[in-house]
């Protein structure tokens, strides 16, 4: 018997190997194949591609100008690429306007024009490239090509099968050399495992006749003998262990039923505990997932409102930089007067979060005493009131004198004014603010703050007071960060106050607040606020140059870019504060360019692109968005929707020229 095994295990051995290196060298052939022609035809197709885009941009003109003369001549010149076997230009009807058949080929009538594309047509490659100037598609370019592929696969598969035929040859003549010496010490521990079988005679051991892996087989032959005649011994010792631990296991088994019983008793008093606990997990997710969503509408908006500031303040001190054109003194005033305006607003941004952090942590310290109600009036109102007159806002303050209240001065000014700055800010035009204070019988003192503006429906009003909900985002676009109030309830509250609000929509909102009586005391003298005088610009139209509508309700903004826009003699400036008559504007005067900010009153400024490009007047302009939501999310967001250009606050005054001269050069082309 052995003999025959011996040849049959020789042949498998034989076929094994050979039928290995066949598959390697079939597969490795045939992915070299496909690697190269893959390669030629990329290489030639990106070749032909840049071939047909240069030759578009050299025919664009005779397009152009209907030059057919000089269109033949440009496509002559693909006889110094002999691969080109024939080209066709179409004009932008798809009519036949020039051809091209190189040397010695036969000629062929033009087929339909095709969109841009490179396909393979038997022996040729056939490219379309489509010729656009200005966004006009002037004409089609066809290019046949001889790729030459099939030689050089055929090529390829010739000397692959002379490398698999010598391969083949090397293989059968060195596995046939080899098998006897790994055959004959397999079969030698063959016959030893079937005697085992046969006998049950562990003690048989195979010898081992070389150090290779055939000699380490016959080790873990006789070491795994040697492990099963060491284990049968130990089953037997085992069996008779069993039997005695038979009657032990049946009496735990009984055992094991009653501590179940109780087990399961247990388990659903545990279940019926974990889902409650599990419900107020739920519940507490909620409340944090709520959280964190309001925190990252602040962070949004404290990064809109920070870079507002910036804008103006880093602008102007471009333009207070620049050497290029002399600055008169009072226009070197005025800028330093906006970036004073702009650095004082962002340090009121700036403190407001910082009181949140002082209030939140605990560290906020108090100075009480007792403070009169009517200076603390007078000196609010003297800081309110420019920015009432710039909205329209009219103020009346009820007399307070003989009113004092024990409070931290300082913070008492600030509460009033965030409830007097929210009153004006989300007011009506020509609406109004009244303020006055009545002692009450129980010892204290309550100040009202009764506005005429929107009023907050339920929902609003509950979340008025959290953290992090700002009420501009419910009420419109107006500055702040929206945490005044939040700041303003805390430090109410640290006073040992109480502070609530009545409101009705559409008729107005009463803010209030109550703090302990005092005794009353000499007044002291009220702060100067600073110079808020309003700096309202307007560019007059100038002959002769483009024009430029700039869609900005911050005068700070408007002020910058009016002055940028002044340093070219080619442009004149327009403004709107508002997006829709932004849009108006922009269908009255048409001009060149707009600019529009995002955050604006009553339109904003992707409802006013909306309108812009729906208007066929005034779809053709381009839009340049100048805002200070500088999230990549914002940018991407923007361009998709439509904006020739994205430009962010704090305004680079090299990149806002840049985008201005790209977009002037854009109006230039055909609407």
């Amino acid at each position: 018997m052995n003999p025959p095994v011996q040849r049959t295990v020789s042949r498998k051995l034989v076929s094994v190997a050979l039928l290995t290196t066949l598959v390697v060298l079939v597969l490795s052939i045939a992915a070299l194949c496909a690697h190269t022609l893959r390669t030629d035809y990329r290489r030639l197709s990106a070749d032909m591609r840049v071939q047909s885009e240069l030759m578009g941009h050299m025919t664009a003109p005779a397009l152009a100008f209907h030059d057919r003369a000089l269109a033949r001549n440009n496509l002559h010149l693909l006889r110094l690429r002999p691969e080109v076997l024939g080209a066709t230009l179409y004009d932008h009807q798809g009519h036949v306007f020039a051809t091209y058949t190189a040397p010695e080929q036969p000629m062929r009538e033009p087929g339909e024009v095709e969109h841009d594309g490179v396909r393979l047509e038997g022996d040729e490659m056939v490219v379309f490239s489509r010729i656009v100037q200005d966004k006009d598609v002037l004409g089609t370019l066809h290019l046949r090509v001889d790729h030459g592929l099939y030689d050089r696969l055929v090529g390829l598969v010739a000397i692959g099968l002379l490398v698999t035929a010598i391969a083949m040859v090397v293989t059968y003549l060195l596995s046939t050399r080899l098998h006897q010496a790994v055959t004959a010490p397999i079969l030698s521990i063959a016959d030893i495992a079937r005697d085992v079988v046969e006998r049950r005679d562990y003690s048989r051991r195979a010898s081992k006749t070389s150090d290779d892996e055939i000699g380490l087989l016959a080790d873990s032959f006789n070491d795994m003998l040697s492990e099963i005649q060491r284990r049968t011994e130990a089953l037997e010792r085992s069996n008779q262990e069993i039997a005695r631990e038979v009657g032990e296991r049946t009496l735990a088994q009984q055992e094991v039923m009653r501590l179940n019983t109780q087990l399961e008793q247990r388990v659903r008093e545990r279940t019926l505990q974990l889902e409650a606990i599990n419900e107020q997990l739920v519940l507490a997710k909620a409340v944090a997932e709520k959280a964190n969503q309001a925190k990252s509408e602040f962070l949004s908006s404290m990064s809109h409102e920070l870079r507002t500031p910036l804008n103006a303040i880093l602008g102007f001190t471009q333009l207070l930089d620049s050497d290029a054109v002399p600055i008169p003194v009072a226009k070197r005033h005025e800028y330093l007067t906006h970036i004073l305006k702009a650095g004082k607003h962002l340090l009121v941004l700036i403190n407001e979060v910082l009181d949140l952090a002082k209030v939140e942590s605990g560290t906020l310290a108090l100075s009480l005493e007792t403070v009169s109600l009517a200076e603390v009036f007078r000196e609010c109102r003297e800081m309110i009131e420019p920015t009432a007159v710039q909205r329209r806002v009219r103020m009346a303050f009820a007399p307070a004198d003989g009113l004092h209240v024990v409070a931290d001065r300082t913070r008492l000014k600030q509460v009033l004014l965030n409830l007097l700055s929210n009153a004006v800010k989300y007011n009506r035009e020509g609406g109004a603010v009244a303020v006055e204070a009545r002692a009450s019988a129980t010892g204290r003192v309550r100040v009202t703050v009764q506005d005429t503006g929107k009023g907050l429906d339920a929902r609003q009003r509950a979340l008025l007071f959290q953290p992090f909900n700002r009420l501009g985002q419910e009420a419109g676009p107006e500055e702040g960060t929206g945490i005044g109030l939040v700041v303003t309830k805390r430090l109410v509250e640290l006073m040992d106050g109480e502070i609530g609000l009545t409101s009705t929509v559409d008729v107005g909102s009463v803010f209030w607040f109550e703090l302990a009586s005092g005794e009353g005391m000499t007044p002291r003298e009220a702060a100067q606020a600073g110079d808020t005088r309003p700096d309202p610009f307007s560019t007059s139209p100038v002959e002769g140059r483009r024009t430029v509508l700039y869609v900005e309700d911050n005068p700070a903004n408007l002020r910058l870019v009016e002055e940028i826009v002044a340093l070219r003699t080619d442009l004149r400036l327009i403004s709107a504060a508002e997006g829709g008559l932004g849009v108006t504007m922009a269908q009255a005067h048409l001009p060149d360019v707009i600019l529009m900010d995002l955050n604006l009153p009553g339109v904003g400024g992707v409802e006013a692109l909306k309108l812009l490009a729906e208007d066929p007047r005034t779809g053709h302009i381009p839009v340049i968005a100048l805002t200070a939501s500088a999230m990549p999310r914002d940018v991407d967001a923007g361009l998709a929707m439509g904006f020739f250009r994205y430009l962010t606050k704090p305004l680079d005054v090299a990149v806002f020229l840049a985008a201005l001269d790209d977009a002037l050069a854009a109006a230039s082309g055909p609407p």
